[in-house]
């Protein structure tokens, strides 16, 4: 079978039981922690694939990255499960699915602000209020500085674009004067 095929149907279960247990926030902060270790960590991939680490261990290890003794019963469980099964080798992938199938269960927008030099949180906010009301959905914001972009900003959300950077405009210009 194929990964994607499994990682989802193992995500959309455990959706489903953590939207019965009310507890789907906090499994969806967990997945994502998992996700981002697996990034952040590459040696974790190597870790959990390999055969000659007990079961134990690779639970130890996974449930530290999904939050360690703050994580839920059903995160513990639901990785109990995986290893039990011998799926462990695919457990980013199901960690990434949750991601995608909670954000779309739940509306969930992601944003980025990128700006030359850092903005106060009011700012931040009123852009991520435009952005909630133009998509009806709540938006996970991300900021950053970029002082390459010289001034303005470039916000990004969804399949969105807009560049209201000083570096593009000039870059603008100048492309219309070279033509």
């Amino acid at each position: 079978m194929d990964i994607g095929v499994i990682s989802v149907r193992y995500a959309r279960a455990l959706l489903k039981s953590a939207i019965d247990a009310k507890v789907e926030d906090s499994v969806y902060q967990q997945m994502l922690l998992l996700a981002k270790s697996y990034v952040e960590v590459p040696q974790l991939r190597h870790t959990i694939d390999n055969p000659m680490l007990s079961k134990d261990k690779k639970e130890m290890l996974l449930v530290t990255a999904t939050g360690g003794e703050q994580a839920a019963p059903l995160t513990k469980a639901f990785i109990s499960l995986v290893l039990k099964e011998d799926r462990e080798n695919m457990i980013q992938f199901m960690a990434n699915s949750y991601v995608t199938l909670y954000r779309k269960q739940k509306n969930v927008i992601r944003g980025k602000l990128i700006t030359a030099v850092a903005v106060a949180p009011e700012t931040e906010q009123k852009m991520r209020n435009m952005v909630e009301n133009r998509t009806q959905g709540t938006v996970e914001f991300e900021s950053e500085v970029n002082p390459d972009i010289v001034g303005g900003f470039v916000l990004e959300y969804d399949t969105y674009r807009m560049d209201a950077s000083v570096k593009t405009k000039l870059n603008s210009i100048l492309n219309t004067l070279t033509h």
